[in-house]
């Protein structure tokens, strides 16, 4: 909570949120992944994604300033990220090797 202390006047001290997950359900595509993240060959992959894909979101959203889509409906929206992408891939051809 961002104020525990706002939750006094309640019964306890704050709020709880408990999920029963059901035992003989079988394992999602989320638990899939939770366990391959939390392996330590995930941790050590997942580590990278910091200097590997963070950059690109960043360039994205700062220097071509794709804040929001512009569209609505998942295949407009999947066209204006993919032109976005295009452009940011040009861009890293146009400018292969002159800073090295």
């Amino acid at each position: 909570m961002h104020n525990p202390q706002s939750a006094k006047h309640r019964k306890g001290a704050g709020r709880q949120v408990s999920l029963q997950l059901e035992a003989k359900r079988p394992p999602s595509y989320t638990d899939w992944m939770k366990l391959r993240v939390d392996s330590p060959e995930g941790k050590a992959i997942y580590s990278h994604r910091m200097s590997v894909v963070e950059p690109v979101f960043g360039n994205i959203a700062t220097k071509k300033r794709l804040i929001r889509f512009s569209l609505r409906g998942r295949r407009k929206v999947q066209g204006q990220w993919q032109l976005y992408c295009l452009v940011h891939n040009i861009e890293k051809l146009a400018n292969y090797g002159q800073y090295g």
